[in-house]
């Protein structure tokens, strides 16, 4: 799977297994098929760096953690913004889905994670080091 013009960050698998998407130093995300290593889509409009991507658990969102403490809801089938995540006051290292997808928890260089509603963009929970706030 070749394409990306500089680091991948973090990869993520589709819950069938069909599709892997990866993130990228080069500000994008990438979908590809998993048994050919086909580019299927190129997700641009980001603003820096990509460390991280996760899927919803029915595959149809990707959340990618930029370096400009954000992260997003993209549609994966059509690569739309859906909703920015804005909260975080240093670059966002790393992003995972809930198993029911309704979550996303996003961590930061800001010595933060942050849970948001994967429906709404609302920040539900903030950790610094052992306390909630």
């Amino acid at each position: 799977m070749e394409g990306h013009t500089d680091w991948v960050n973090s990869v993520a698998w589709s819950p069938d297994g069909r599709l892997l998407a990866s993130a990228s130093d080069d500000g994008t995300v990438r979908v590809w098929e998993a048994g050919t290593g086909a580019p299927l889509r190129t997700l641009e409009g980001h603003t820096a760096w990509v460390n991280s991507v996760a899927r919803s658990p029915d595959g149809r969102l990707l959340a990618p953690g930029e370096r400009c403490a954000r992260c997003a809801g993209v549609g994966a089938g059509t690569g739309a913004l859906l909703r920015t995540l804005e909260g975080h006051t240093a670059w966002v290292n790393s992003v995972a889905r809930s198993p029911d997808g309704r979550l996303l928890a996003s961590a930061s260089d800001d010595d933060t994670v942050r849970v948001w509603e994967a429906g709404t963009g609302r920040c539900c929970g903030r950790w610094r080091g052992t306390s909630m706030g």
